[in-house]
Protein backbone atom coordinates (compact mmCIF):
# COMPACT_ATOMS: atom_id res chain seq x y z
CA UNK A 1 0.00 0.00 0.00
CA UNK A 2 1.36 3.16 -0.53
CA UNK A 3 1.13 6.90 1.36
CA UNK A 4 -2.05 7.53 -0.37
CA UNK A 5 -3.77 3.96 1.38
CA UNK A 6 -5.85 6.42 3.39
CA UNK A 7 -6.70 9.55 1.50
CA UNK A 8 -10.08 10.54 1.24
CA UNK A 9 -11.41 7.43 3.06
CA UNK A 10 -12.64 9.24 6.26
CA UNK A 11 -14.78 11.53 3.56
CA UNK A 12 -16.13 8.49 2.47
CA UNK A 13 -17.38 7.02 5.28
CA UNK A 14 -18.86 10.69 6.37
CA UNK A 15 -20.57 10.33 3.00
CA UNK A 16 -22.12 7.11 3.64
CA UNK A 17 -23.30 8.58 7.33
CA UNK A 18 -25.80 10.62 4.81
CA UNK A 19 -26.49 8.32 2.64
CA UNK A 20 -29.80 7.28 2.57
CA UNK A 21 -30.32 3.45 2.60
CA UNK A 22 -27.10 2.99 4.76
CA UNK A 23 -28.88 1.99 7.70
CA UNK A 24 -29.13 -1.60 5.68
CA UNK A 25 -25.79 -2.30 5.43
CA UNK A 26 -24.69 -5.00 7.50
CA UNK A 27 -23.73 -3.84 10.88
CA UNK A 28 -24.65 -0.45 10.66
CA UNK A 29 -26.32 -0.98 14.14
CA UNK A 30 -23.40 -0.84 15.62
CA UNK A 31 -21.35 1.66 14.26
CA UNK A 32 -23.66 3.45 11.84
CA UNK A 33 -20.94 4.85 9.91
CA UNK A 34 -19.56 7.42 12.84
CA UNK A 35 -16.32 7.49 13.16
CA UNK A 36 -13.68 8.12 16.02
CA UNK A 37 -11.62 11.29 15.91
CA UNK A 38 -7.84 10.10 14.36
CA UNK A 39 -4.98 9.85 17.09
CA UNK A 40 -2.26 12.43 17.22
CA UNK A 41 1.44 10.98 16.44
CA UNK A 42 2.23 11.75 19.83
CA UNK A 43 -0.83 8.90 21.15
CA UNK A 44 0.32 6.28 18.86
CA UNK A 45 4.17 6.64 19.77
CA UNK A 46 2.35 6.34 23.62
CA UNK A 47 0.63 3.41 22.36
CA UNK A 48 3.18 2.05 20.88
CA UNK A 49 5.27 2.14 24.30
CA UNK A 50 2.66 1.03 26.19
CA UNK A 51 2.39 -2.23 24.46
CA UNK A 52 5.90 -2.73 23.86
CA UNK A 53 5.66 -3.18 20.04
CA UNK A 54 5.17 -1.10 16.72
CA UNK A 55 1.84 -1.33 15.37
CA UNK A 56 1.45 -2.78 11.81
CA UNK A 57 2.04 -0.17 9.06
CA UNK A 58 -1.15 0.53 7.56
CA UNK A 59 -3.27 -0.02 11.01
CA UNK A 60 -0.61 2.69 11.94
CA UNK A 61 -1.79 5.24 9.49
CA UNK A 62 -5.26 4.48 9.66
CA UNK A 63 -4.78 5.41 13.48
CA UNK A 64 -3.35 8.65 12.56
CA UNK A 65 -5.87 9.57 9.21
CA UNK A 66 -9.29 8.29 9.27
CA UNK A 67 -10.00 7.27 13.07
CA UNK A 68 -9.34 4.90 16.38
CA UNK A 69 -12.06 3.24 15.27
CA UNK A 70 -15.75 3.32 14.24
CA UNK A 71 -17.11 2.65 11.52
CA UNK A 72 -15.98 -0.78 9.70
CA UNK A 73 -16.40 -4.33 8.94
CA UNK A 74 -18.77 -6.23 11.18
CA UNK A 75 -20.56 -4.42 13.91
CA UNK A 76 -17.71 -1.69 13.62
CA UNK A 77 -13.63 -1.84 14.13
CA UNK A 78 -12.85 -1.60 17.99
CA UNK A 79 -11.73 1.54 19.03
CA UNK A 80 -8.49 2.25 21.07
CA UNK A 81 -8.74 4.56 23.69
CA UNK A 82 -6.62 5.59 26.55
CA UNK A 83 -8.46 5.38 30.25
CA UNK A 84 -7.18 5.46 33.55
CA UNK A 85 -3.76 6.18 32.45
CA UNK A 86 -3.60 2.58 30.24
CA UNK A 87 -4.87 1.96 26.34
CA UNK A 88 -6.99 -0.46 25.49
CA UNK A 89 -8.96 -1.71 22.53
CA UNK A 90 -12.92 -1.55 23.45
CA UNK A 91 -15.51 -3.64 21.77
CA UNK A 92 -17.43 -7.30 22.47
CA UNK A 93 -14.32 -9.59 23.04
CA UNK A 94 -11.54 -6.81 23.12
CA UNK A 95 -10.68 -8.14 26.38
CA UNK A 96 -9.96 -11.65 25.00
CA UNK A 97 -6.34 -9.92 23.77
CA UNK A 98 -3.47 -8.96 26.26
CA UNK A 99 -2.25 -5.38 25.70
CA UNK A 100 1.17 -6.66 27.73
CA UNK A 101 1.75 -9.44 25.24
CA UNK A 102 1.72 -7.83 21.98
CA UNK A 103 5.05 -8.10 21.26
CA UNK A 104 5.08 -12.26 21.62
CA UNK A 105 4.70 -13.47 18.16
CA UNK A 106 1.04 -14.59 17.11
CA UNK A 107 1.22 -18.43 16.83
CA UNK A 108 0.56 -19.74 13.22
CA UNK A 109 -0.41 -23.25 14.88
CA UNK A 110 -3.30 -23.78 17.03
CA UNK A 111 -4.26 -26.91 18.95
CA UNK A 112 -3.27 -30.00 17.60
CA UNK A 113 -6.64 -31.07 15.32
CA UNK A 114 -6.21 -34.65 16.16
CA UNK A 115 -6.83 -33.58 20.19
CA UNK A 116 -9.70 -31.26 19.22
CA UNK A 117 -11.01 -34.13 17.00
CA UNK A 118 -10.97 -36.31 20.35
CA UNK A 119 -12.58 -33.75 22.85
CA UNK A 120 -15.36 -33.43 21.07
CA UNK A 121 -16.09 -36.96 20.40
CA UNK A 122 -15.90 -36.95 24.66
CA UNK A 123 -18.42 -33.72 25.05
CA UNK A 124 -21.42 -35.21 26.88
CA UNK A 125 -25.04 -36.06 25.61
CA UNK A 126 -27.61 -35.37 27.70
CA UNK A 127 -29.53 -38.95 26.44
CA UNK A 128 -26.89 -40.61 28.65
CA UNK A 129 -27.23 -38.94 31.55
CA UNK A 130 -29.71 -39.71 34.50
CA UNK A 131 -30.42 -37.63 36.74
CA UNK A 132 -29.84 -34.89 34.55
CA UNK A 133 -28.02 -32.99 37.35
CA UNK A 134 -25.19 -35.55 36.34
CA UNK A 135 -24.80 -34.37 33.17
CA UNK A 136 -24.63 -31.15 34.45
CA UNK A 137 -21.61 -31.80 35.95
CA UNK A 138 -19.51 -34.09 33.21
CA UNK A 139 -20.84 -30.76 31.40
CA UNK A 140 -19.23 -28.45 33.22
CA UNK A 141 -15.95 -30.81 33.41
CA UNK A 142 -15.84 -31.17 29.47
CA UNK A 143 -16.31 -27.39 29.39
CA UNK A 144 -13.45 -26.57 31.56
CA UNK A 145 -11.14 -28.61 29.55
CA UNK A 146 -12.34 -27.53 26.11
CA UNK A 147 -11.69 -24.04 27.21
CA UNK A 148 -7.99 -24.86 28.13
CA UNK A 149 -7.57 -26.03 24.80
CA UNK A 150 -9.08 -23.96 22.74
CA UNK A 151 -9.49 -20.36 24.06
CA UNK A 152 -6.14 -20.69 26.20
CA UNK A 153 -4.37 -16.91 26.14
CA UNK A 154 -1.27 -18.24 24.64
CA UNK A 155 -3.63 -19.11 21.27
CA UNK A 156 -4.17 -15.12 20.29
CA UNK A 157 -0.92 -13.72 22.21
CA UNK A 158 0.74 -10.76 19.57
CA UNK A 159 -2.81 -10.46 17.96
CA UNK A 160 -5.88 -7.75 18.85
CA UNK A 161 -9.28 -8.32 18.39
CA UNK A 162 -10.15 -5.67 15.62
CA UNK A 163 -14.36 -6.42 15.20
CA UNK A 164 -17.12 -8.51 16.09
CA UNK A 165 -19.48 -10.08 13.33
CA UNK A 166 -21.97 -11.45 15.89
CA UNK A 167 -22.81 -14.62 17.32
CA UNK A 168 -19.39 -14.83 19.18
CA UNK A 169 -17.51 -14.59 15.78
CA UNK A 170 -14.52 -12.41 15.56
CA UNK A 171 -11.73 -11.06 13.84
CA UNK A 172 -7.94 -10.18 14.88
CA UNK A 173 -5.17 -8.32 13.46
CA UNK A 174 -1.57 -9.58 14.11
CA UNK A 175 0.61 -7.14 15.96
CA UNK A 176 3.67 -9.14 15.63
CA UNK A 177 5.28 -12.09 14.16
CA UNK A 178 5.42 -13.99 10.36
CA UNK A 179 1.62 -12.67 10.42
CA UNK A 180 2.02 -9.26 11.12
CA UNK A 181 -0.65 -6.63 9.26
CA UNK A 182 -3.02 -9.31 8.61
CA UNK A 183 -6.49 -10.37 9.49
CA UNK A 184 -7.37 -13.85 11.10
CA UNK A 185 -11.25 -14.73 11.56
CA UNK A 186 -12.04 -16.49 14.83
CA UNK A 187 -14.92 -19.17 14.78
CA UNK A 188 -13.90 -20.90 18.05
CA UNK A 189 -17.77 -20.67 18.99
CA UNK A 190 -18.40 -22.96 16.19
CA UNK A 191 -15.63 -25.23 17.47
CA UNK A 192 -13.31 -24.36 14.65
CA UNK A 193 -9.31 -22.87 15.51
CA UNK A 194 -8.44 -19.07 14.14
CA UNK A 195 -7.68 -19.05 10.57
CA UNK A 196 -6.09 -16.56 8.07
CA UNK A 197 -8.62 -14.47 6.42
CA UNK A 198 -8.07 -14.94 2.76
CA UNK A 199 -8.92 -13.21 -0.62
CA UNK A 200 -10.93 -14.81 -3.98
CA UNK A 201 -7.22 -15.99 -4.96
CA UNK A 202 -6.25 -17.88 -1.09
CA UNK A 203 -4.35 -14.81 -0.66
CA UNK A 204 -3.83 -13.05 2.90
CA UNK A 205 -5.61 -10.03 3.79
CA UNK A 206 -4.05 -7.18 5.50
CA UNK A 207 -5.55 -4.68 7.56
CA UNK A 208 -5.73 -1.64 4.68
CA UNK A 209 -7.26 -3.94 2.03
CA UNK A 210 -10.05 -5.43 4.81
CA UNK A 211 -11.29 -2.22 5.78
CA UNK A 212 -10.99 -0.99 2.58
CA UNK A 213 -13.08 -3.85 0.85
CA UNK A 214 -15.71 -3.34 3.18
CA UNK A 215 -15.56 0.42 2.46
CA UNK A 216 -16.22 -0.80 -1.17
CA UNK A 217 -19.31 -3.38 -0.73
CA UNK A 218 -21.25 -0.52 1.62
CA UNK A 219 -20.95 2.03 -0.87
CA UNK A 220 -21.47 -0.42 -4.24
CA UNK A 221 -24.73 -1.69 -1.80
CA UNK A 222 -26.04 2.20 -0.72
CA UNK A 223 -25.65 3.09 -4.56
CA UNK A 224 -27.47 0.04 -5.96
CA UNK A 225 -30.50 0.79 -3.40
CA UNK A 226 -30.59 4.40 -4.35
CA UNK A 227 -30.69 3.48 -8.23
CA UNK A 228 -33.09 1.27 -7.71
CA UNK A 229 -34.97 3.86 -5.39
CA UNK A 230 -34.62 6.19 -8.08
CA UNK A 231 -35.50 3.69 -10.66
Amino acid sequence: MSDQTWAGVRERVRALARAAGSDRVFGFSGHRFVLEEPLAPWQVAELEAHIGTGLPEEYRGFLLEVGAGGAGPGYGLFPVRRADGRWRWEGDGADLADPSRLAEPFPVQGPDPALVKALLAQCPREEDFDPVEDFDDAMAAWDERWARLMWSPERTVGAVVVCHLGCASRQWLVVSGPERGRIWSDDRVDDEDLAPLLDGGGGPVTFARWYLDWLGRAEEQVASQTKAAEG
